[in-house]
């Protein structure tokens, strides 16, 4: 791109500029150009800017800038009215400009001034801040941008003011190099301004690293002026064998610059030597069978470099990208690359998700950057309005740009974050830290004190008044009262609420189970003990359930009533003959004995038989008759020993008696697990005298202890436990 320099001696505004500053524009653009350099004239006379650059000749020379990129008259009559002085910068908030220019004028104007504030703010941040915060705060300038001119007219001004540093007039600032580098390139890369782009890295390039700027430029062979015509002469030859061989194609090709010459020697580390693309053209046909053709035709007039050819048409890059790339040499040995495409694979390339800007920033993860749509719709039109002349694609382009659905919001130490549009100080609160957000009690956007529910905008400063202490308040997840606008907010206010709820759930049950044990005159119990043998894995489980009334305190009294269980059988039998004469009913056990009259039974608490279990009895010293299942592994280890003291036992007619019996449950430890498992007992009306558990591993095992008339009840009890989800009942 020339240059659009100024001379400082005479006036930057005379009628050669004005003959520059107005090329491509129709009658009324050159008449809205002259008016807003009639109302600009006088207050930059002696002004000038932060950099010490006079401003009329910044102002000047930026409009150059922009009419070289062929940008309309609105775009240079508002570059020229938003550098000026601040006192009159002013002017652009009141009406004389609305009603001199009118509003889209205005909008341009205002938009420049704020993203001139934001680069005051962020420059130092952006100089030296991560990755993260540079790639946010190249975010907020575009979003800060209404119309994507202001950031056209920002980085014309920007590219002057390194031009100016670079005629030697005063030194450039470190930060300021940094801030273009990290800030101010990406843009324009990602807008497609290539003309931009590589010179302000170049400058920046040069006043950051300057030994080895020059020591790059020594070890280029030729002057950028003889590489120039090297590649003038590539395409004026390629054209001719093109034209010869019957196919049209479109050549450009620009030499590579000093700073991307660099970057690529340490990216890829290679040495100067090793790179190939420091010359490079494109080619672009019609077809894929002509992109193919070209191929061929290019390989038959130079010599290929050996490993440095790339199909991405038939193996496309992840991203979708298509082209074919291959560096060749001449005869005197010097590399070039040339790549071929279609127009519809250069357009994808241009505007789409393999736009150029993605897999060159993204470096070696293959332009997997992920940024919001809106976000790439706001850059593909700027790009595409740039290019429409040259392009000739009226039809294509997006003359509205997409609302961004976030906002960028400063801190008061200049960090930018990212927030859904329409949040508000307590979402910004929030997003800084959770803490913050419960405390928070006011806030304070670029200076004024505002309410926790007014929307924030981009650009804006916000800070937190917060208390030393204290909650949230139940109306910031009222959607009706817009306290919050992030669902991430939201949801850190309802956990806080829940986790309050939670302690008060506890003290509630703790007291309610304190009250019961001192009923019971078990005050001085372990009652984290307790909960486990109640199957719960910790005392808390125990309260919450107790106060939700998910558990009754009444089965904490039946644990204690229930009675132990007693030691398997070890007294010597006493023995006792059998007479098939003699038969009677037993007891409540409703159990028939054969062969003794009026003996003594009780059930064996081993295996709990119940009706209608085959039985046998075993005759005890002292206790009478045991009566076990006939499948006890006790009850066969006795008959082993002593098979003359085993009797012949049935079930007579057991009424209405009860029979414990116990229920051994496997499953996935889960919450409310206990609770359910309780519920089926109670459908079933089947009450539970005992529950035993054991935990490992998040394996549950439990022994319930019900009580049953008949084995009927034992089955219906074992199937309405088996459909509960990861559990598995069985008879113990």
């Amino acid at each position: 791109m020339k240059s659009s320099s100024v001379s400082l001696s005479a006036d930057p505004f005379d009628a050669t500029w004005l003959k520059r500053a107005s090329r491509g524009l129709d009658a009324e653009g050159q008449r809205l150009l002259g008016q807003a350099l009639d109302w600009v004239r006088e207050p930059l006379e002696s002004a000038r800017a932060s950099t010490g650059e006079p401003l009329a000749a910044h102002s000047a020379a930026t409009v150059l800038i922009l009419a070289e990129l062929e940008t309309d008259a609105a775009t240079r009559a508002a570059s020229l009215l938003s550098i000026q002085p601040e006192s009159a910068a002013e002017l652009a908030r009141r009406d004389p400009m609305r009603e001199a220019f009118g509003p889209e004028i205005l909008t341009l104007v205002q938009g420049v001034g704020a993203l001139l504030r934001l680069s005051a703010m962020t420059g130092q941040a952006g100089a030296h801040g991560e990755g993260d915060q540079q790639e946010m705060q190249r975010k907020m300038l575009l979003a800060m941008a209404a119309d994507l001119r202001i950031v056209l007219i920002r980085l014309a001004s920007r590219l002057q003011s390194l031009r100016w540093y670079a005629l030697g007039h005063a030194t450039c600032p470190m930060d300021f190099a940094r801030e273009t580098l990290s800030l101010y390139t990406p843009l324009a890369n990602r807008l497609g301004i290539w003309q931009l782009k590589w010179e302000m890295e170049d400058l920046s390039f040069r006043f950051l690293q300057p030994d080895t700027y020059k020591a790059i430029a020594r070890q280029l062979e030729e002057k950028r002026a003889e590489r120039e015509g090297f590649i003038t002469a590539v395409i004026k030859r390629l054209h001719k064998a093109l034209a010869d061989a019957g196919l049209r194609a479109e050549i450009s090709g620009r030499p590579k610059h000093i700073y991307s010459i660099w970057n690529k020697m340490r990216m890829k580390q290679l040495s100067f030597d090793q790179l190939y693309d420091l010359r490079a053209l494109r080619v672009i046909v019609a077809d894929e069978r002509e992109c193919y053709a070209v191929l061929a035709l290019v390989h038959a007039i130079w010599v290929p470099v050996a490993d440095e050819f790339d199909d991405y048409i038939a193996r496309p890059k992840p991203n979708g990208y298509r082209s074919l790339h291959t560096v060749v040499a001449d005869t005197q040995g010097r590399a070039f690359e040339i790549q071929i495409r279609t127009r519809e694979m250069h357009y994808f390339a241009e505007y789409g998700m393999a736009a150029h800007w993605r897999y060159k920033e993204a470096g070696a993860r293959g332009g997997q950057v992920a940024a919001s749509g809106a976000y790439d719709q706001k850059i593909a039109w700027m790009r595409q309005l740039l290019s429409w002349k040259a392009d000739q694609r009226p039809d294509d382009v997006v003359v509205t740009a997409a609302r961004d659905p976030h906002i960028y919001v400063m801190t008061p130490q200049a960090r930018v974050l990212e927030l859904p549009a329409g949040s508000t100080p307590l979402d910004f609160a929030y997003l800084l830290h959770t803490d913050l957000g419960h405390r928070c009690r006011g806030a304070r956007v670029d200076g004024q004190m505002v309410s926790l529910s007014t929307p924030l905008k981009t650009g804006q400063t916000v800070e937190i008044i917060a208390a030393k202490s204290g909650g949230p308040s139940r109306d910031w997840i009222n959607p009706q009262l817009g306290f919050l606008a992030s669902s991430r907010a939201r949801a850190k206010v309802r956990a806080w609420f829940n986790a309050v709820e939670l302690q008060q759930r506890i003290a509630q049950g703790q007291a309610l189970v304190e009250k019961e044990l001192q009923r019971l005159g078990r005050t001085a119990i372990n009652q984290e003990q307790l909960a486990q043998q109640l199957g719960f894995a910790r005392a808390d489980d125990l309260y919450v359930a107790v106060a939700k009334e998910d558990f009754s305190l009444r089965q904490i009294d039946a644990m204690f009533q229930a009675p132990e269980p007693a030691a398997p059988p070890s007294d010597e039998p006493r023995v006792y003959g059998s007479g098939a004469g003699s038969v009677s009913r037993t007891g409540k056990s409703g159990v028939l004995v054969v062969g003794v009259d009026s003996l003594m039974t009780q059930l064996a608490r081993c295996c709990r038989p119940a009706p209608p279990d085959a039985i046998e009895g075993f005759v005890t010293r002292g206790r009478g008759v045991s009566i076990h299942r006939r499948d006890c592994p006790s009850w066969a280890a006795l008959a082993q020993r002593h098979p003359e003291r085993c009797i012949e036992v049935a079930w007579g007619d057991t009424g209405q008696s009860l029979y414990p019996v116990d229920l051994d449950v496997r499953a996935q430890d889960r919450p409310n697990l206990l609770r359910d498992l309780s519920e089926v007992f109670a459908r079933l009306r089947l009450r539970v005298v005992r529950v035993t558990t054991h935990s490992r591993r998040s394996l549950a095992h439990m022994v319930f202890t019900i009580e049953v008339r008949d084995g009927n009840e034992i089955r219906q009890a074992l199937a309405a436990v088996n459909e509960l989800p990861g559990v598995e009942a069985s008879r113990h």
